[in-house]
């Protein structure tokens, strides 16, 4: 269901609204209640609702970063070493 914002060219309030595409414009501010509320033109926002993919492969989270490494002895470069290259096997990301 997408996600729409609003603004009244009266008093300058914004808001954003779950709206069905069926379901008319709004109008009415809900703030100083003149018919002067208007769509803005926005980026996309959407809101998923159910069980699905992107709520058991996504929502919540992702790979944890590495922890870093305690000891040992510094490169030239400060401790800070080359990242592996994704795809080799060595990245999180990978695994």
């Amino acid at each position: 269901m997408p996600i729409y914002e609003y603004r009244c060219s009266s008093c300058g309030h914004q808001e954003e609204f779950l709206q069905k595409l069926s379901d008319p414009p709004r109008s009415r501010c809900t703030k100083c209640g003149q018919e002067t509320f208007s769509k803005m033109v926005t980026s996309a926002g959407f809101h998923l609702k159910g069980s699905g993919w992107y709520a058991t492969d996504f929502k919540g989270g992702g790979a944890k970063p590495a922890a870093k490494a305690e000891g040992g002895s510094e490169s030239k470069d400060g401790g800070k070493g080359a990242a592996p290259a994704c795809g080799s096997g060595a990245c999180p990301a990978c695994h």
